[in-house]
């Protein structure tokens, strides 16, 4: 279909809360093949509609993300849509987080280790499944994008402040 252009912060509308997908019609299915394309070409493990410039609650992340032999498996990728996170338990630390709207960053992040997630599939089917470990990581991240919510909002002030500082200083030489 086509990659779609990944908005980067400071863009605002990356900031903003998504809005429930009522019909999954064939714009909705375009968008969610162009998602998993956009997010295999950058490459990514996960990628949230607002992060492509639509703000509704549809996510894309890679189906292979969590098993360790993932680099010799075909790209596949799984949609959800009007995710949530129903449960969650534990904690772990997400070492290295990164996003593709965040260039340039990385940072250690706390997380819920066990997460239960209610969403629709492509086809409006219901689901309701447990992940765990790095897929707990990436419902966790991509569903925050969806809630106006960016990685680096969860890390502490300092780096934060540090990071935003960075692309302040970026924008002002371009």
């Amino acid at each position: 279909m086509a990659i779609r252009k990944i908005l980067t912060y400071p863009e605002k509308s990356l900031l903003q809360p998504s809005v429930k997908v009522d019909t999954i019609d064939e714009n909705i299915k375009r968008l969610i093949i162009d998602m998993g394309e956009t997010m295999f070409d950058a490459p990514g493990v996960g990628l949230a509609s607002p992060q492509v410039g639509v703000n509704k609650r549809v996510i894309v992340y890679d189906s292979n993300a969590a098993k360790p032999d993932k680099d010799d498996l075909i790209q596949e990728f799984t949609a959800l849509i009007n995710p949530e996170i129903i449960a969650a338990s534990g904690s772990i630390i997400s070492e290295k987080e990164a996003c593709l709207s965040v260039v340039d960053f990385s940072s250690d992040v706390k997380r819920y280790e066990n997460v239960t997630v209610k969403a629709l599939d492509i086809e409006g089917n219901q689901l309701e499944f447990d992940a765990q470990g790095i897929l707990a990581i990436i419902m966790q991240h991509e569903i925050d994008h969806l809630d106006g919510i960016l990685f680096i909002d969860r890390v502490s002030v300092l780096k934060r402040t540090m990071y935003k500082k960075k692309i302040a200083k970026i924008q002002d030489n371009h």
